[in-house]
């Protein structure tokens, strides 16, 4: 540990994190409807952080507000070390959140309730909770001023919980080039849940099937086509090529995956119409979750090469009954499948040999009593980027995963507590490599 740093200052803590979930109705993030203002969450940070800049004189701390958008700003915080090319960062703790609406919850979502151990509030967990225990971690470097090697830099970020209005979080830092400098040490993403380091994530890849048939009176079946029995068929079939074409993969035992790639359906619509109407088309949407040992690219390949081998060979799909049928030929019809895609991301393998791996797995050991990685096919796409453009990236997180994303939302203090052991860990550590 690094005794300097003390302890996390829970009563300090706990008012700065009331604050922010104050805010948590307005940073709701779910466009157009709901543009978050991450300067409102901005606001509170420097109340905490600029009597300990260099912007006041009060301190060392050099703060930078970066804004893209009005009222969307990002927080750089950076306390100097006194060897050029030693840095650590703690970066994806973002000021955004999911929507909440009061009435489906057991308590008010946008102000911070506290029982017993738990505090409670949307954003606790999904991330206002780490943006107010990494202030913290920066405050108190700010207040004791140790000596050390490495610089140490907190990224708190816009816009992570939506990507529809790009150009204004971590995207948008990096294209500027203003996170370039944090390539020279660990990049430690503090975004997930559980109190263990989190190495592996999956890619997405939301597809739509769509289906074309022929519309006729259900009482005259021998006169249509089902789209409805061809999407099921011809689904089933897509799904068993992916899943034999992208079975489980070694590396997924070595990450502690949750589950292999899957392909499924989520969603399902057709046009509308009587009980007793055959409909001309219907659509099947659902994802791909593919874990980072396959390409998106080959993916989208072969899904692409089934449904065109599927439509030049429609008769050989199984029907259901004897005046089930996809083509009729007197009529020169053939039911028609088609795919199209949403956007894509990857997953990410995190460097199980870097440093930073090392140092954080053996300060969770330290402070939580065991060690135990775990991957899930999650999407971080954020990670992933930051991961191509040559950054050492970790993760780890102090909310609750049951709690994500959730109703009722709450964190534990007792687990923000040892978060913060594990930050002071992670530094005094890596003042050793």
């Amino acid at each position: 540990m690094a005794p300097f740093l003390g302890e996390l200052n829970k009563e300090s803590f706990v008012a700065l994190l009331k604050n922010l979930i104050g805010e948590s109705k307005y940073v709701q993030n779910n466009p157009p409807e709901l543009i978050p203002e991450e300067d409102r969450i901005v606001k509170h940070l420097l109340e905490v952080l600029l009597p300990f800049s260099t912007t006041t004189g009060g301190g060392p701390l050099i703060i930078n507000h970066v804004a893209y958008k009005p009222n969307r700003g990002n927080l750089i915080v950076e306390y100097p070390g006194t060897e050029p090319n030693k840095i650590l960062s703690f970066v994806g703790m973002h000021m955004d959140v999911v929507t909440a609406n009061p009435s489906d919850w057991e308590f008010d979502p946008f102000s911070l309730s506290i029982d017993g151990d738990k505090l409670r509030g949307r954003g606790t967990t999904d991330c206002l909770g780490h943006v107010a225990l990494v202030a913290e971690l920066m405050k108190k470097l700010g207040e004791t001023k140790p000596k050390l090697q490495s610089t140490v830099v907190a990224v708190f970020i816009a816009s992570e919980e939506n990507s529809s209005i790009p150009g204004v979080g971590v995207d948008a830092l990096v294209k500027d080039g203003l996170l370039d400098k944090l390539k020279h040490g660990p990049l430690f993403w503090i975004d997930t849940a559980d109190k263990q380091p989190c190495i592996g994530t999956g890619g997405m890849i939301p597809w739509k099937i769509h289906v074309t048939g022929k519309l006729f009176h259900s009482g005259l079946a021998h006169k249509a086509i089902n789209p409805l029995e061809l999407a099921m068929e011809a689904l089933k079939e897509i799904q068993s090529r992916f899943y034999k074409d992208f079975p489980p993969h070694p590396k997924e035992k070595v990450y502690g995956f949750a589950t292999p790639s899957t392909m499924k359906p989520t969603q399902w619509s057709y046009p509308g119409g009587g009980i007793n109407q055959i409909p001309a088309e219907c659509t099947i949407s659902g994802d791909v979750r593919l874990t980072p040992f396959y390409s998106v690219s080959d993916v989208l390949k072969k899904l692409q090469e089934y449904v065109e081998d599927l439509n030049q060979n429609i008769e050989v799909l199984d029907s259901r009954g004897p005046v089930s049928k996809y083509v009729l030929p007197d009529e020169n019809l053939r039911g028609r499948i088609t795919i199209s895609f949403d956007e894509a991301s990857s997953g990410v393998a995190c460097n199980l040999e870097s440093p930073g791996f090392r140092v954080l797995c053996k300060a969770t050991e330290e402070t939580v009593g065991h060690v135990k990685p775990y991957s899930i096919t999650g999407t971080l796409p954020l990670i992933r980027e930051l991961q191509d453009e040559g950054f050492d990236v970790q993760t780890a997180g102090y909310g609750l995963m049951a709690t994500y994303h959730a109703k009722n939302e709450y964190c534990l203090l007792s687990d923000m507590c040892q978060g913060y052991q594990v930050f002071t860990s992670i530094i005094s550590q890596l003042e050793d490599y």
